[in-house]
């Protein structure tokens, strides 16, 4: 039987994967135009602190535990921002740090209210997805952990985009 968390867990998971082939496309077209990559060695602790997160969840939680529906909701909410932001950017979208320094920076859709729309998104998400399963301890650890890499990666982003701000 398929229950409501095997459910949670394959949407968040095919959203992902969704996710990271958008990206993987845009970078490589990106990297083509002569687009830079900074902290790319960083960007697998993102990766293993995500795919983590759905292990995590998916072996601490009993299987037939009802979610909390209003944070699923919360969570179906999310996704929804989440492809706003990655349609607010279209070819210029990727889940890695990539500059062109003669390229101005895009302030569309999502980005025109936040610098950072997918990393507040990201964030959100890493605790409403245990949360929404009554896992406390796992919505805790991995935000703690998420703040730490975000935290790191925001200092480099926003160093890195500097002279394109300037362009703007």
């Amino acid at each position: 039987m398929i229950t409501p968390l095997a459910w949670v867990l394959a949407a968040v998971v095919l959203s992902r994967l969704v996710e990271l082939n958008v990206a993987e496309v845009n970078t490589g077209r990106l990297r083509t135009q002569g687009w830079r990559e900074v902290d790319g060695r960083g960007y697998p602790l993102f990766i293993a602190l995500h795919a983590s997160l759905l292990v995590a969840v998916a072996l601490v939680t009993p299987l037939h535990r009802q979610p909390l529906w209003p944070l699923i909701w919360v969570l179906a909410a999310l996704q929804l921002l989440r492809f706003w932001t990655i349609a607010s950017l279209g070819p210029f979208w990727t889940t890695r740090i990539l500059t062109r320094d003669d390229v101005p920076l895009r302030a569309s859709g999502s980005y025109r209210l936040l610098r950072h729309p997918a990393y507040a998104i990201v964030t959100v998400e890493v605790a409403v997805l245990p949360l929404a399963v009554g896992d406390w301890a796992i919505a805790l650890i991995w935000s703690a952990l998420n703040a730490l890499l975000l935290w790191r990666r925001i200092r480099l982003e926003n160093a890195a985009l500097a002279p394109r701000r300037a362009l703007g």
